[in-house]
């Protein structure tokens, strides 16, 4: 009952805090940057109890969906917040903190089946370096979202509105990118650490897991180097994002969700 409340205690600042960015971005209120770090900065604080309670009770940190559900959100937050101190990212959390705080909610009224901790340092690292990179590359989700709007709103002379709060196009498209190179190095040591320290990366139930992670390699990858090669951006490099996040989020959440919930296995 008391992670219900810390739950929906997060998610209704998370809320909060996503409403005054979408209304800034609509230009209808004052931008409070303050204020939404403040509101992001309480939810977590209710948010991180509970992802400390995943190092108890003999959880393992990210196997299960849960408890993957849980700690990611809280890294994808915190990374947001720390991120905005020093580039102009603060929009996407108009995107972030809802499906952070819906994650949380749902994750809380899951069964969560008891596993080891001991965890060696190889997949320690393995395990953290999967957390980081789902979490960057889904804040870059969100900042291709929003290339996505400024740039559809631009092709049809829409100067008004959204537009008019967002950074300029070339800085949207270079937060993207720098998004993904962050998120495709963590890809890379997630994989690279996965292939070293687990027995088979291709087990019964890592396989989909594994297959998955590296077509979003790929994915990424092919847009990494068409942007530098070919000149890929715009609404090209916006599909081809959402494209990655979403096989990445199906290599994740997806195998882990039919195995526990649809299946019913530990």
């Amino acid at each position: 009952m008391q992670a219900l409340l810390l739950a929906l205690v997060a998610f209704l600042l998370y809320l909060a805090a996503a409403a005054w960015q979408a209304l800034t971005l609509a230009r209808w209120v004052a931008p409070r940057p303050l204020l939404v770090r403040g509101l992001g900065v309480l939810g977590l604080l209710c948010h991180l109890p509970l992802t400390a309670g995943l190092f108890h009770d003999g959880q393992a940190v990210l196997p299960g969906l849960s408890t993957s559900a849980i700690l990611i959100g809280a890294v994808v937050v915190l990374l947001l917040l720390l991120i905005s101190l020093f580039k102009p990212v603060l929009n996407a959390a108009a995107g972030v903190f809802p499906l952070a705080g819906i994650a949380l909610l749902l994750a809380v009224g899951l069964p969560s089946p008891e596993r080891t901790t001991d965890m060696s340092p190889g997949i320690a690292l393995h395990a953290i370096s999967s957390a980081l990179a789902f979490a960057v590359l889904a804040i870059a989700a969100v900042q291709a979202v929003l290339l996505g709007v400024q740039n559809h709103a631009l092709r049809h002379h829409h100067i008004r509105g959204v537009v008019q709060s967002l950074p300029p196009l070339t800085t949207m498209e270079r937060l993207l990118f720098e998004f993904i190179w962050a998120g495709m190095a963590l890809l890379t040591l997630s994989i690279a650490s996965g292939f070293l320290f687990l027995d088979n990366m291709f087990a019964q139930h890592l396989a989909h897991k594994t297959i998955l992670s590296l077509a979003a390699w790929v994915i990424f990858a092919v847009l990494l180097f068409s942007h530098h090669r070919l000149g890929w951006r715009g609404m090209r490099a916006v599909h081809w994002t959402l494209g990655g996040c979403a096989v990445l989020l199906l290599a994740y959440f997806g195998s882990k969700f039919v195995l526990e919930i649809v299946l019913n296995r530990a």
